[in-house]
Parts: structure tokens; sequence; C-alpha cells
């Protein structure tokens, strides 16, 4: 096809995901292939990839040994599914993913990505629940903003309401607490550390709801939507003693956490607390192929262990997939040969100092996140935290900024899921380079913007 024919078939037969269709075909960008922290599009035009695809991209774009691994295997054995049955790679990958996790959580159930894996969780906590003689304990807290996924089920436990009210009634039993955004924190924002009223906040909607009905709480180490939020010191130390006293499970969601994003192979292990269970997904293969695993606690897997006690009644066609579990095999090989997560462990200050350093624009707010995590909070007026309301955000993010940063080659997120932020997550193969750009870039775009809007 011409480009031209690309762009037309696209905008006429493609649809998008979270995509407004019916958007002038004229902004699609059709990206050909990648290399590294770059991808180019159909016409020859470089981006550095600040967003590694969708927080996936943790290796680079163009490796061969993962792109070789999946050949391989698709050679020897394409498919064959886990129900009763195994096969080599999702044994070992299995084991290899015991053996990073934290405490004693050893049973991995594939999924084919984050939205499953969640509603996994969700599944096994009210099936290990009734299991136990608690069958009244079926429902989930989690916290506003959050995403969680976007099946019935992960999307009843994600907090942002303008995806989940279009769907609506959802999965009974999901509610929603505070977040750690201390900068906005209608609990503690006024003082000069974190009171921990926020974890605190769960303990209440366990009582309110009473302990006798509720599951599991689904937590990220460090909550993507709203822009990068970073548990305060404590934090995650006294929500697992609240689960603990109230015999709750404790979700550690890390679709995008773990992998490396964050310096640690899971991101529980940065924040100091052991889960019942952790959702991954994204990472896992670097996205060479789908895939996704929810991780258990032996203690969890006690009622389902008995020949004779019931099977976990859930399953998904395409998880443990051959390819995909040979080509996570190849991702975990690239992580322990390059010691990505030391990696972004020794560079993440670097990274974090070309943010800050776009501090003395008044449109920036705050810049939070950890590791290769970032999030950018944008405002009208630094000294009072005073933000943009719906339609001026619509306009500086979308009208402005997303197709601007484009145009100078950098991908990143701008999202208004709360207040306006900048995202950025790049490969975790970045370096000194690629944070110089993305300071430059930033740094004249934030400009331009802020001559737009007169601040």
């Amino acid at each position: 096809m011409t480009h031209q024919e690309m762009i037309e078939n696209a905008h006429r037969h493609l649809w998008g995901h979270f995509t407004n269709i019916g958007e002038s075909p004229e902004h699609t960008r059709v990206i050909d292939h990648g290399d590294g922290c770059y991808v180019w599009d159909d016409q020859g035009n470089r981006y550095l990839d600040g967003l590694a695809g969708l927080f996936v991209s943790q290796v680079g774009h163009g490796r061969k040994q993962l792109a070789e691994a999946a050949a391989r295997q698709a050679e020897k054995l394409a498919y064959f599914p886990i129900w009763t049955y195994a096969h080599p790679t999702a044994v070992e990958l299995a084991t290899r993913l015991a053996g990073h996790a934290p405490g004693d959580l050893n049973r991995v159930f594939f999924t084919t990505g984050g939205s499953d894996a969640v509603e996994s969780a969700w599944k096994l906590a009210r099936q290990y629940f009734r299991a136990t003689g608690k069958p009244g304990k079926h429902k989930v807290i989690s916290r506003y903003l959050a995403y969680h996924g976007t099946s019935f089920g992960a999307l009843s436990v994600t907090g942002l309401a303008g995806i989940r009210t279009p769907f609506e009634p959802l999965v009974p039993g999901a509610h929603k607490v505070a977040n750690t955004n201390h900068y906005r924190c209608h609990l503690c924002g006024d003082l000069d550390a974190c009171n921990l009223m926020c974890s605190d906040d769960i303990e209440q909607m366990i009582l309110r709801e009473g302990a006798e009905s509720v599951a599991a709480v689904f937590l990220e180490p460090v909550q993507n939507a709203g822009g990068c939020f970073v548990p305060p010191e404590g934090y995650f130390q006294r929500v697992r003693e609240i689960c603990d006293q109230y015999d709750v499970l404790l979700v550690s969601d890390e679709v995008i956490c773990a992998f490396g994003r964050i310096g640690h192979m899971f991101g529980c292990d940065r924040f100091g607390y052991v889960p019942d269970m952790i959702t991954c997904a994204k990472g896992l293969t670097s996205g060479y192929a789908p895939m996704g695993a929810l991780i258990a606690s032996d203690r969890l897997a006690e009622p389902f262990a008995d020949a004779s006690g019931q099977d976990f009644l859930h399953g998904i066609t395409f998880a443990g997939h051959p390819v995909s579990c040979a080509v996570a095999l190849a991702n975990l090989d690239v992580f322990e040969e390059e010691n990505l997560c030391g990696h972004v462990l020794d560079n993440e200050d670097a990274f974090r100092s070309a943010l800050e350093d776009l501090s003395d624009l008044s449109i920036v707010g705050e810049i939070r996140g950890a590791g290769y995590f970032y999030g950018i909070e944008l405002v009208k007026n630094q000294a009072t935290k005073e933000s943009f309301d719906h339609d001026e955000a619509q306009e500086l993010l979308r009208g402005f900024l997303s197709l601007r940063l484009l145009e100078l080659g950098l991908i990143c997120r701008a999202d208004d899921r709360g207040e306006p932020v900048i995202q950025l997550s790049p490969p975790l193969i970045a370096g000194q380079e690629e944070f110089d750009f993305i300071n430059r870039t930033l740094r004249t775009v934030l400009t331009e913007a802020m001559s737009r809007i007169g601040i």
C-alpha cells in the first residue's frame, strides 16, 4: 500500500483502542519499525519511544534474540493448551518467575495480558474464600483514579469514572479509597509529609463494608493513572498490617511496575512488602508476544492442591502460549545478561534530574515517579497549584501538546485522567542521550504551551 492508502484504510477499517475513530485521518501515524529506544513511521520520521510502547518495551525494539526465540518455538510447538497439560517453556518460565517473586509466591497462573490477570486474581480470591469456609468474602477495594483493566471485572476494580460509566452496571462489590497523591491530598496535603491517612482509608472501607465481605485490596506499587503516584514511606507496611488483621488478600497489580520499570524485577520489592498475589504482563515479554500472569502464594493454592479437592474453575485458551513463554524466557535472559534492573537504578537519578530541570517553567506543578516511570503534572499557577478545567486540559493536551511533541520526535503520554499530566516511561536501555533529548523537547514544547495559554 502507498502511505495514503494506508492512512485511508486505517481510518476506514482499523478500530483503534481508546480512540475516537471520527478523528481526522491526517493525525494518524503508521509506525513501521523500531530499533533500540526509537521507532520510525512509514514516512521515515524517527521518534524516541518515551513511553516504551505502552510501558511495555523494556529491552527496546529490534531484539533479534527475542524474535529468534519465537521462531524456534513456533517451529517446534506452535500451540498447545495448559488445561491439564504442560509444555517445557511454560514449566521453565513458571519456575523462573517463582524464583524472582518474593516470599512464598510460587504458583504461576498464566494469562494473555493485564486485564485478565486482574480478572483472574479477583476470581481466585473469591473461590479461595469460598473453599475455606468464608463465602461472604467477595468484595474488592482499590484506589480512585487507578487503572486495572477493561474486562468487566477489571473495569469494576478500575477507579476511573470516565471509562466505567458507559458500561455500567458493572460487577458489584468494588469500592474505592484514597490514592497516594500527596500533592493534592485532601487528607494530608497541607502537611509537610504524608500522615498515612490514605492507608487508614482502606481500613475504614473494610469496616464500613464489613470485614466478612471483603476479599482483596488491589494496589499498584506506583499508581499509573493520575500521573505516577508514589507511595509514602510506610504505606504498604501499614496496608499489609490491615489486610492481615481483617483476613483480606493484598494484590500487587504490577502490570506496569514489574520487570524493571521501577528498578526491581517486581515493584513490591522496591517498597518492601510481600503481597498475596502479583498481577503482571507488559514487560514480561517486552511486547514481543502477548502475555500476562497471576503469581499467587502457596497459601492461596492450598485448597486446590489436594487431588480430592476442587479445581480453580478458570482458564484462557491462549494463556501460557508456547511462543509467548519462549519469548518471555529470552526476555529474562536479556535482563540478566545486561543487568537491566541495575541499569535503571544506576540511571534513575539522571532521568529524574532531566525532568526536574524543567521545574523553572511555571506550567510544571509536580514531578513524581520512580525508576523509569515518571509523570509531570501541569498547572495554571505553580504557586497555588491551580489546575486546568476540562476544556482547557483538552485543548492543552489533545489540541497542542500531543501533536507538537510528535512533530519534534517524542512519543509520550499526555493524559487527563485526573489532573493533566505528561507521562514518560522509556525503554530500560535508555541513557543520558535519551534523557537530554526528552529534556530539550519538553522544554521547547512546554514553553510554547505557556505562550499559547498566557502563563
